[in-house]
């Protein structure tokens, strides 16, 4: 039994519970998940960032990793080997790769990428915008925790708990707010929810099994030369903040795929 992970969720499980009138009773989204053969979940985060995220990436890492069914680990990033001219952040197989560029004045703080072949995520990718980290308004811990943290809560499977700015501070980051400073980190509730998403174990990983024994016959993942810099490469918009700015993408990649990008705008 990890210990760790059962005291640090039971420490905030009180604040949930007061809270729970404006929480989302269940914040998973569309049921997406990674297939797991084996408790808990071991995902790969590739580390494509520079010097000024590594912490933050490494705090996230640690905080999805206290959940009972989840363990992060960080490994080194391959996502920027395989870009061309025009591309970063390639995703890879199996993995979530992270990355933070200056992309430019184009209003978003950071983006969360998940390619889906027959209801299981099969990878994905995390961006963050340096253009907005590198004023005086974004460039805190607090907001970097808050993105960062969001951002991959959201390809492992989660979507947001409450989603009025204005709304008093649920403690998590998968919050969405004015104020970041008390909304850092997972909470007990994200912890629960993801137990709930992750209740049950996968005869195979579509990911790394094969009907051959030698890697032939994994399902083909599609738009891996996708462009996520582009808006107009993540689909159509399926929902919007409250603020009324497009939040969730969808684009369908056909064969029963899909790939979804959810949006953190600035403000």
């Amino acid at each position: 039994m990890n210990f760790r992970k059962y005291a640090v969720a039971a420490a905030v499980l009180v604040a949930v519970f007061a809270l729970a009138g404006t929480a989302l009773a269940t914040h998973s989204w569309g049921g997406y998940h990674w297939a797991r053969t084996s408790n808990p979940l071991t995902l790969k985060l590739g580390d494509n960032v520079t010097s000024a995220w590594d912490a933050y990436l490494g705090t996230t890492s640690s905080d999805w990793s206290v959940s009972a069914v989840l363990d992060t680990t960080i490994v080194p990033g391959t996502a920027l080997r395989h870009r061309s001219a025009s591309r970063d952040c390639s995703p890879v197989s199996g993995t979530v790769q992270v990355c933070n560029k200056t992309y430019g004045n184009n209003g978003w703080l950071g983006i969360a990428s998940i390619w889906v072949s027959s209801g299981h995520i099969v990878q994905g990718t995390v961006k963050v915008n340096d253009t907005y980290y590198n004023t005086a308004k974004y460039n805190t811990p607090a907001w970097r925790n808050l993105v960062m943290c969001q951002e991959v809560g959201h390809t492992v499977g989660l979507d947001h708990q409450d989603e009025i700015f204005d709304n008093t501070n649920l403690g998590t980051c998968m919050d969405y707010t004015n104020d970041p400073s008390t909304n850092q980190h997972p909470n007990a509730h994200d912890y629960e929810q993801l137990e709930t998403i992750y209740a049950h174990l996968e005869s195979a990983n579509p990911v790394t099994s094969s009907t051959d024994g030698k890697g032939k016959g994994k399902p083909s993942i599609v738009g891996q030369d996708i462009d996520l810099s582009d808006p107009s490469a993540w689909g159509k918009a399926v929902r919007q903040d409250a603020r009324g700015n497009n939040s969730l993408y969808e684009r369908d990649l056909g064969n029963g795929q899909k790939l979804f990008t959810f949006v953190i705008w600035a403000e």
